[in-house]
């Protein structure tokens, strides 16, 4: 069995979580379910969950990963035999496959990144006369396919180099950068013409919006969505801390960070939209219309784009890592495959499969129906076995591992009731109202 890899430093694995999430969850979704679900008021329940899931939720699944120092599987198992239960591993597919459909998903989405990124260094992505048409014609069918190609075998490349020397690297660099970026838009796109349009959508809510269960369930998945809490990736980014990282420290970091991202993804896409005479709730691809518009009214806007969609190429790539680890650390373990091997039959896997998603419109329902019914489910049953099945001792002791401070009942307790109760009844009305 090969050796089992870690994170260097809380930091790089802090930063490694922000930007498992920040690609996608901040940036390609969140400003379009402000759109679409009434302005600022969606930033509510989405803080609200965001909060609640980060400082119950994932503290309980980077502990649960750390004390089990195992993926979904061999954690539910062990988790599970405390009880004397022994099919806990049955259940370890359910975060598994999630992950993995989402990451299908993830993929198409860095093969647009990749375009975008060397276009627009080039120039093409940025300085031509329709960029709604451009974005179109690569998310028609099958018209990724070359750069979903490309982006999936560069995903072999990284995966193959591991956390440490890999993931965590690229992440210390590029989230600083990514984050400087994104403030100097914030900047930039207050003085483009009718951005205050946006502004006023922002700050003249739709409170009514508050009383849909709508609104809510989708500001639930999409906390779980941004914090990257299925009971599989945070998990298993867990199982590579050492038992001296104070994981409720770190973990604050996390819940701040994602909602800057987010925050800021906000007040950059939504003044824009309103700049450019745009809908609010276009959809997700809204930033790969509304972005290159913004760079043409900066100088060295080519450049300057360039860096922007390779700050988010990487985070999307650390989307992919966080999602994919899970299904071949399942591999390694149960089939005691090599790192290589794995890798190389998830990824070809997902490839193959997610051919058939590169259609927009397709990618976009695929998403939601995977975050909606089979994420939240994975990250209930890790925190149900965490808090519930696993001894109370047990998960005390894993908890105050690196904290230094008794960690009292009411915090076992609200992550028992508030986090695994909220999280059960949410899930529960959102397939009632499905049927």
């Amino acid at each position: 069995m090969e050796k089992r890899d870690s994170f260097q430093s809380k930091i790089g694995f802090i930063l490694s979580c922000v930007g498992s999430a920040v690609g996608i969850g901040a940036i390609w979704l969140f400003p379009y379910r402000v759109g679409e679900f009434g302005g600022a008021v969606f930033l509510i329940p989405f803080m609200i969950f965001t909060v609640l899931l980060g400082l119950t939720g994932v503290i309980a699944e980077m502990t649960f990963g750390r004390a089990m120092k195992t993926g979904p599987l061999g954690a539910f198992r062990n988790g599970l035999q405390q009880r004397g239960i022994k099919w806990g591993n049955w259940l370890g597919f359910i975060p598994v496959l999630g992950s993995f459909g989402i990451a299908m998903g993830y993929a198409v989405v860095v093969g647009w990144f990749l375009k975008y990124t060397l276009q627009s260094f080039l120039g093409t992505a940025i300085y031509n006369d329709d960029s709604t048409a451009f974005f179109v014609q690569i998310a028609g069918d099958y018209g990724s396919f070359s750069w979903h190609l490309i982006a999936s075998l560069a995903l072999l490349v990284v995966l193959f180099g591991g956390i440490q020397n890999g993931i965590e690297k690229l992440n210390k660099f590029m989230m600083p950068i990514f984050f400087a970026i994104f403030v100097f838009l914030v900047v930039r796109v207050a003085f483009l013409p009718n951005a205050w349009e946006g502004y006023k959508f922002l700050l003249q809510p739709n409170w009514d919006m508050l009383l849909e269960p709508k609104v809510w369930i989708f500001a639930l998945g999409q906390a779980f969505f941004a914090l990257s809490l299925a009971g599989s990736g945070t998990l298993v980014y867990g199982s590579y801390l050492g038992d001296d990282v104070d994981i409720f420290h770190a973990a604050k970091f996390v819940v701040l960070f994602d909602i800057a991202a987010a925050v800021l993804s906000v007040l950059i896409i939504i003044p824009a939209v309103f700049s450019f005479g745009m809908e609010p709730a276009a959809g997700p691809p809204l930033m790969f219309m509304v972005m290159p518009e913004i760079f043409k009214q900066i100088p060295f806007g080519g450049f300057l784009a360039g860096i922007f969609f390779l700050a988010i190429l990487f985070a999307g790539v650390t989307s992919l890592v966080n999602l994919f680890d899970s299904f071949f650390e399942a591999l390694q373990k149960e089939f005691s495959l090599s790192r290589k091997k794995a890798v190389s039959i998830v990824v070809t896997a997902g490839f193959l499969l997610g051919i058939f998603l590169e259609n927009g419109d397709s990618l976009g329902k695929w998403m939601d129906i995977v975050s909606i019914y089979i994420i939240p489910l994975g990250a209930l049953i890790a925190g149900v076995i965490f808090f519930w099945a696993c001894r109370p001792e047990f998960i005390r002791s894993q908890l105050q591992l690196g904290h230094g401070k008794p960690v009292s009942e009411m915090y076992i307790a609200l992550g028992k009731y508030l986090f695994c109760g909220l999280t059960a009844l949410v899930y529960l009305i959102e397939i009632i109202r499905n049927l």
